[in-house]
């Protein structure tokens, strides 16, 4: 049976979504507000009243500008590019290249570079941490791995949910998400964690992306049900298994979504305002967490 276009039936004449008329395996319910058709995130373009498709914004479509004259932006404001999971790559790629430094230099390497608060490391020959001025610690860590398992895990994450937020948010506010959300998740982890406790990992960072990614959900008016059930299963993992920095995982989820909602919510007239000054606020919560743990330990 034909569909007519825009009021698709689901199973037993459910009503669906529409699906995106560049990428038809993608519901929205967003539509073009001039030729209104069916837009997913990565077709959204701010216009001054709601948003435009890319063929709208080439053509011009009568805004008495050229064509050109306007660059297509993102649901977020960011720009749009030819390959919107650049970003997101580069990240994977960066965190596999690290782990195989990892298996190469052995044990010393990873310990100069995870996540410490103060501690006599042996393969070191010394006390080693955050406390003792190491900060770029709380950076380093998150490109660190375990295990096979755990940077498979983390890297099919970082695929599957930051490759979408990366194309709905631009390629600049993605990183500074990704960014501060794991630095979010190391602060956290050095305040309450053990001082002799180890932690690596991009866990932290990636729990921001999944805070951030319900957000936007939520603001698209998706079936948030996916990525809830998709959470629940992770912070099970999280609370219910030994040897997982949870701190890292509470740590970037919050930042995630406090930088997500400033993300997808501000704005337009002042959205690079707000979306920045919100990664500050939450940078700032970094500062002060570590300035009152470096406090205690010294």
């Amino acid at each position: 049976m034909d569909q007519v276009p825009g009021s698709p039936q689901g199973p037993q004449g459910a009503p669906s979504l529409p699906t995106c008329y560049r990428h038809p395996d993608r519901e929205t319910g967003i539509r073009c507000t001039r030729c209104e058709r069916p837009i997913c995130p990565e077709c959204m373009i701010n216009a001054s009243v709601g948003f435009h498709c890319p063929e709208c914004v080439r053509e011009g479509s009568g805004t008495g500008h050229a064509p050109g004259a306007s660059q297509p932006r993102t649901l977020a404001g960011g720009a749009v590019t030819s390959d919107p999971r650049l970003v997101t790559k580069i990240l994977v790629g960066l965190n596999l290249a690290v782990y195989l430094v990892q298996l190469s230099v052995g044990d010393r390497f990873t310990d100069s570079f995870d996540l410490i608060g103060r501690a006599f490391v042996p393969v070191l020959g010394g006390v080693e941490g955050v406390a003792e001025g190491q900060w770029y610690r709380m950076v380093t860590a998150m490109f660190l791995h375990g295990s096979y398992i755990h940077i498979a895990f983390n890297m099919l994450s970082l695929w599957w949910i930051g490759g979408p937020l990366e194309a709905a948010l631009g390629r600049a506010r993605y990183l500074a998400l990704y960014g501060v959300s794991g630095l979010a998740g190391s602060a956290l982890t050095y305040l309450i964690a053990e001082p002799n406790q180890p932690s690596l990992g991009a866990s932290g960072a990636i729990f921001g992306l999944f805070g951030a990614t319900a957000i936007l959900m939520r603001r698209l008016n998706y079936d948030m049900r996916p990525v809830i059930a998709l959470l629940v299963i992770n912070l099970i993992f999280t609370f219910g298994w030994s040897n997982i920095a949870w701190e890292a995982h509470i740590g970037g989820l919050v930042g995630g979504v406090l930088i997500g909602y400033a993300m997808v919510h501000a704005p337009r007239e002042r959205r690079a305002l707000i979306q920045y000054g919100a990664c500050a606020l939450v940078l700032l919560a970094v500062v002060v967490m570590t300035l009152i743990r470096t406090g205690q330990l010294t």
